[in-house]
């Protein structure tokens, strides 16, 4: 099993969640809200796509390999 990246609470991988991103900042904001009243998911403000969180998928206990945004694992080699 891969392990948790020490800041996969605050920070998504570039790759996958750039701070280049249309609606970066306000997809961070909803993620720390969900995250901050327990919720799961927030909605993406850009697509209206259901998102996970990464306190959601570190408490799942593993990576899907499924490309999440906030994946809160090392990336694979």
């Amino acid at each position: 099993m891969r392990p948790l990246r020490a800041d996969h609470l605050q920070v998504p991988l570039p790759r996958r969640y750039s701070p280049k991103h249309r609606g970066f900042a306000e997809g961070m904001a909803r993620h720390e809200a969900a995250m901050a009243s327990g919720m799961l998911s927030y909605r993406d403000p850009v697509t209206g796509f259901t998102v996970f969180t990464a306190r959601f998928l570190a408490d799942r206990g593993y990576c899907c390999d499924s490309g999440c945004r906030h994946c809160p694992y090392e990336p694979a080699r």
